[in-house]
């Protein structure tokens, strides 16, 4: 029986359109699934901070892999500027991390490959799809080890890689590859993530060759535009379900880290009825406007135009059913506004590293509170919002006090989820923009000179209310050799905040225990030389809670 969500643009047969739906989305899984088998970084390898995702011969993206959100929704724009700026053909494979060109953060490195299917071998002949994988690398340069350090402009934090081919026609551009591995403290280890990105690619490529070689091309094609409209027509349902207004919020983070000053992101929801004719590529229903928004900040919380959109299109795609496609349609009927020069949309040279993972967080708890007036029902209290960035880096201790290879570890520490409407949050999760994981003690113990001296929940974190919300961690390293500590977290000063009536969750915490077991807080921002045998404490914000106790 046909589905009435199908009108006369979708295809006659709804459960195609699923199996193809299923058949790209296991695209982009085994090209993730690829990438994490073959890197060699713990942070790649261990807390799969990568994501990897398909797109249609538009460069339009159809389906993306079950992994890290603020990669998720910005990919496409990394894609755009790959082929728009270069001439990709077969066996090509386009570089790119400059935030200001599509990228979110200089430690975020793109990889964007065309996929020929067809036997078209003429110099002009236009891909059938692309695949791109993106990895977070543990450092790439720049005056911080670890590359997320506290800067003032883009040129400190690490190599600016503009599009560029890193395979030309299946051969390794080495001169572009020897540039990058000059300008990193840990190149063999950026060498063979950049490896496992290739690799990802070419399973994405692989797999697609073989479903078309299965179902044509052109079946496969018309299914890409098919899902987009599935897609888009799905997003219309449920904001028809909205009241429609106009919903506002306001949330700060602590500091830009250079001043005190709290960093204000505001924004607008506006949902408008309807119109009958509006149901495909027509006027969008709602509109996310940041006007409102502080200007860019000197700190490295400003986030470029992709995380604000990247952010959007998560929050959005929270609130559809689990089986709608995670594809471009989902954005037709939504329009973003982030005015240019803003903390939601920096223009060069501000300082970036923090705005993909901080400031990203509190453009999502915003737009959640904006649109918990629209649906109290539905939406949870706010997360720990902050990924609590810890990098440390150093150089390896040999025997007799010797110096060894440098090394940069980097990780993300979860905190506690908000309460939902209808249950607890989650204690000790990593939660909205960041699907990663924690490093196992083993792992971290085995690749850096660290010993882990404490894991656990931070009793009590979470926000009272009617449902309470999760727990902190509290994650602490003691350091067997010397070396800096850089920190970039936030919600130290005020706490997530809780919803109809519950709690706000605790603040975070951040402690340096000296060797004489002298306790010292430090900033939540900035970084700090620890020697052997000092202990670097993380305490993590807890959700808030949900309705009143």
């Amino acid at each position: 029986m046909k589905s009435r969500l199908y009108n006369r643009h979708s295809m006659s047969d709804p459960v195609e359109l699923e199996i193809f739906r299923e058949l790209f989305h296991s695209v982009a899984e085994e090209m993730g699934a690829s990438l994490r088998r073959s890197a060699f970084s713990p942070n790649i390898r261990e807390r799969r901070d990568y994501s990897c995702a398909v797109f249609d011969d538009d460069a339009q993206v159809v389906a993306m892999g079950d992994h890290m959100p603020v990669h998720l929704g910005s990919i496409p724009m990394s894609v755009r500027a790959a082929i728009e700026q270069l001439e990709v053909g077969r066996g090509d494979v386009a570089m790119v991390n400059d935030p200001f060109a599509g990228g979110t953060h200089l430690p975020d490195i793109t990889l964007v490959a065309p996929v020929f299917v067809g036997a078209k071998r003429w110099k002009t002949a236009k891909p059938d799809f692309y695949v791109a994988s993106r990895a977070h690398h543990a450092d790439v340069g720049g005056a911080a080890a670890g590359s997320m350090g506290l800067s003032r402009e883009i040129y400190q934090e690490g190599l600016r890689i503009p599009p560029v081919l890193l395979l030309r026609g299946g051969k390794m551009q080495r001169d572009v590859l020897q540039m990058v591995l000059a300008n990193v403290r840990t190149p063999e280890e950026r060498e063979g993530d950049l490896g496992a990105q290739i690799a990802a690619c070419s399973t994405g490529a692989r797999r697609l060759a073989e479903i078309c070689e299965r179902y044509g091309l052109p079946r496969a094609q018309r299914a890409t535009s098919e899902l987009q409209d599935y897609a888009e027509q799905m997003t219309r349902a449920l904001l028809g379900s909205l009241p429609t207004g106009e919903y506002q919020a306001v949330d700060f983070l602590d500091s830009d880290g250079i001043s005190s000053r709290p960093v204000r992101v505001a924004v607008s929801v506006r949902i408008a009825k309807q119109k009958p004719r509006s149901r495909r590529h027509s006027e969008p229903v709602v509109t996310v406007d940041f006007t409102g928004s502080d200007p860019q900040v000197e700190g490295s919380i400003n986030a470029v135009e992709a995380i604000t959109y990247s952010a959007c299109f998560y929050v959005f795609r929270c609130l559809l059913a689990e089986d709608v496609p995670a594809a471009a349609g989902i954005m037709r009927p939504i329009r973003v506004i982030a005015p240019e020069g803003t903390v939601v949309n920096a223009r060069p040279p501000a300082a970036v590293a923090g705005g993909n993972v901080e400031m990203s967080q509190r453009i999502v708890d915003t737009l959640f509170r904006a649109l918990a007036q629209a649906a109290p029902h539905r939406i949870p209290a706010a997360s720990s919002g902050t990924m609590n960035n810890l990098t440390i880096g150093g150089l390896f201790p040999k025997e007799n006090d010797g110096l060894g290879e440098p090394f940069a570890y980097y990780e993300t520490i979860a905190g506690g989820m908000g309460a939902r409407p209808t249950q607890d949050g989650i204690s000790g999760v990593h939660t909205h923009m960041t699907n990663s994981l924690n490093t196992p003690a083993e792992a971290l113990e085995y690749a850096y000179p660290f010993r882990v001296t404490r894991y656990s929940l931070r009793a009590d974190s979470g926000g009272a209310g009617k449902h309470r919300g999760g727990d902190g961690i509290v994650r602490e390293l003691e350091l067997l050799c010397d070396a800096e500590v850089t920190l970039l977290a936030d919600r130290r000063i005020r706490g997530p905040y809780g919803l109809n009536g519950g709690s706000d969750g605790s603040p975070g915490r951040d402690i340096v225990v000296r060797q004489d077991g002298a306790e010292v807080p430090i900033p939540a921002k900035g970084s700090v030389r620890l020697k052997k045998g000092e202990r670097i404490r993380v305490e993590s914000p807890g959700g808030g809670g949900w309705g009143k106790s």
